[in-house]
């Protein structure tokens, strides 16, 4: 069985970016994330208990997006995927889009974007080969 849930559009406000100015006056980001669960126990029972909060799942892309600055908006997508895998032991996939909005690419743009899809296997299997921490080594 395929559940999604899917959060559309998170909108936050942050200083990411490479640009002195980024980092200084921010911008405003929007994030999608897809998360595959078996969420039919929830269906039966009615309960949040069974299924994941997208409100707390909200929270947390908000606290990732806004506690800290980054030059790149790639970091916010791994922070993101490897938060939901620790928090949430029956996610089998995750699907991170993380856009910035009109970025300052000396041209007319409406966003950017990066996209991270990863299994649960997947992330395990990096985090286990150390590679997962060499991404975040070589990014800051």
């Amino acid at each position: 069985m395929n559940n999604i849930i899917r959060i559309n559009k998170a909108v936050f406000y942050a200083y990411h970016g490479v640009l002195k100015e980024e980092q200084r006056f921010g911008g405003k980001f929007e994030a999608d994330i897809e998360m595959h669960i078996d969420f039919s126990a929830a269906a039966k029972t009615d309960s949040l208990s069974n299924t994941i909060d997208y409100e707390k799942v909200y929270s947390m892309i908000s606290e990732i997006s806004t506690s800290k600055k980054f030059y790149l908006i790639e970091t916010v997508a791994y922070m993101i995927i490897e938060k939901l895998y620790e928090t949430y032991k029956d996610l089998t996939l995750a699907v991170i889009k993380v856009r910035k909005n009109n970025p300052p690419i000396g041209g007319v743009v409406d966003s950017v974007e990066v996209e991270i899809e990863l299994t649960k296997s997947e992330y395990l299997s990096l985090k286990s080969s150390g590679k997962y921490e060499q991404i975040f080594d070589k990014e800051g």
